[in-house]
């Protein structure tokens, strides 16, 4: 007797959802609570487990379907798939899945290789790059690919030795937590010639293709050949009917056989006299906006859209912490092996303020209001593939030195691709210093859902009446964007004028005054 699978109930306040992903496909065999299918609502990504153990033997809502609250969406039966079904496992797999010809010497067992399981804040990733090809041995907790989301980019290791079979999300495709990206064999382990023949990380499915002259290029390939500038004309695909794969391309870049085309020779002079002429080439370069700069540009927009932001300015001196640097900066390399910094003074410094200010430390949930009763900056950290913000948990009870290097620790893992999603979530509050790339001044934007960010600038010795006499000091303008919805003006100048004082006293913060 079958058994019926069906959509979870949903909430009030969800109407429908739609059918994400199957994980299974009729004919296969499954367990008890193993994960079927996916279904996406405009909150959340619910999952559906087997009732029961038996075979998926009738799927009724396609991926892409839009479902309701507890309708069936297919069928489990004690046997196996009956030869009628083949039509819908057709139609599950219209999205063709890259399998290799090569039969793995010595295949075990066979495994799933998953996405990483996304925190709530995340609803999906990129598959970036895949480092190992179809059929290549690899030893366990090898890295096999890499997804990239809007904060950061994930591993996804081997899970034995063994060598990928099949794969099932190529280089380029949006993948959802948890979604199978491929096929993995144990105790697999192609010869080199055998991993030559099957190309490798690319689904020859044909979504996406783009024509360029005679030649047929994959997403992949595309954006691979906007990177390094190449002429597609020189690139011999190997794909179905001559389609230019990643594989493909990367061996033209690594050749050096695909340069892009010498610019063509003048027009005759009586040609020219028809049209302005333009010397020198013009060059124009097209790559997709990686992940992280789509979700950055989506935020900065939905920040200025929804919050009323207002930025008040200030300026501090910083003589005096550059003063207590000077002094004490060998003593403190030596003692907590780095090096003292601006940004262990401003953590600081902010830290005491947000106490005396706790509007500046709040957050806005909807029509509540949230104060927080802990202090957890988060330090912007520029990168190659955008601007990330790390946070530094508890700062009040942190010594300068653990604020440093906690930022030291931050930039190098944030350059390599290594932060944790949980080390970028739930800060009260933000810092940002475009200083450091020579900015004199700014007006930062919020990072929701906190209600303000600090912006430190570059330090440029002015001339400034000090007692009644002009001397040239070493100034920095201090700029506080703020959400007047929750922030009134008045508080915020009175926190930038703590943080002057105390950047300019240092004493203050050993003092507590």
């Amino acid at each position: 007797m079958a058994t019926e699978i069906k959509a979870p109930t949903f909430p009030e306040s969800v109407a429908e959802g739609s059918v994400a992903a199957w994980h299974k496909k009729p004919g296969d065999s499954v367990e008890r609570d193993e994960l079927l299918v996916e279904i996406e609502t405009d909150k959340v990504v619910l999952e559906v487990l087997a009732p029961e153990a038996g075979t998926l033997s009738e799927v009724l809502a396609e991926e892409g379907e839009t479902v309701e609250s507890e309708q069936v969406l297919g069928r489990i039966g004690e046997g196996a798939a009956k030869g009628g079904e083949k039509k819908v496992e057709q139609k599950l797999n219209a999205k063709a899945e890259q399998k290799s010809d090569v039969k793995p010497a010595g295949g075990g067992k066979s495994h799933e290789v998953k996405a990483p399981t996304f925190p709530e804040s995340i609803q999906e990733g990129t598959v970036a790059t895949w480092h190992k090809r179809l059929g290549e041995a690899v030893k366990r907790d090898e890295v096999l690919a890499d997804i990239e989301t809007d904060k950061v980019v994930l591993e996804v290791v081997a899970p034995a030795d063994g060598a990928l079979s099949e794969i099932k999300a190529e280089a380029g495709s949006q993948v959802e937590s948890e979604a199978v990206l491929a096929l993995f064999v144990e105790g697999a382990g192609g010869a080199a010639t055998a991993a030559e023949e099957v190309p490798a990380a690319s689904a020859d499915d044909g979504a996406g293709d783009e024509k360029v002259g005679d030649k047929i290029l994959a997403p992949a390939a595309r954006k691979l050949v906007a990177e390094h500038d190449l002429d597609v004309c020189r690139i011999e695909g190997t794909g179905k009917g001559g389609r230019i794969l990643k594989e493909d391309v990367q061996k033209a870049v690594k050749a050096g056989t695909a340069k892009k085309a010498a610019k063509p020779a003048a027009a005759p002079k009586q040609a020219a006299a028809a049209a302005p002429a333009v010397e020198g080439e013009r060059p124009e370069k097209r790559v997709p906006m990686s992940r992280l700069r789509q979700t950055i540009a989506k935020r900065l927009v939905q920040a200025q859209q929804t919050a009323a932001m207002l930025t008040t300015y200030n300026e501090v001196d910083m003589g005096a912490v550059m003063d207590l640097r000077a002094q004490y900066k060998d003593s403190f390399l030596k003692a907590h092996d780095t090096k003292l910094g601006f940004m262990g003074f401003f953590v600081k410094a902010a830290s005491e303020a947000l106490k005396r200010f706790p509007d500046v430390n709040a957050s806005i949930d909807g029509t509540d209001i949230v104060y927080h009763g802990y202090q957890d900056i988060g330090v912007a950290v520029s990168t190659d593939r955008g601007l990330v913000v790390p946070v530094l948990r508890d700062t009040d009870s942190m010594k300068i030195a653990d604020v440093e290097k906690g930022i030291v620790d931050f930039g190098k893992r944030a350059r390599d691709g290594k932060l944790g999603i949980d080390e970028m979530q739930g800060g009260t509050f933000t810092i940002t210093n475009g200083g450091i790339f020579g900015s004199l001044l700014s007006t930062p934007i919020l990072n929701p859902p906190q209600t303000a960010i600090l912006g430190m600038h570059k330090i440029q010795e002015r001339p400034m009446a000090v007692n009644g006499k002009v001397e040239v000091r070493p100034m920095m303008y201090l700029a506080l964007s703020y959400d007047h919805r929750m922030i009134d003006g008045k508080d915020a100048v009175r926190f930038l004028v703590t943080l002057k004082e105390l950047l300019e006293d240092p004493a203050r913060l050993l003092l507590d005054i």
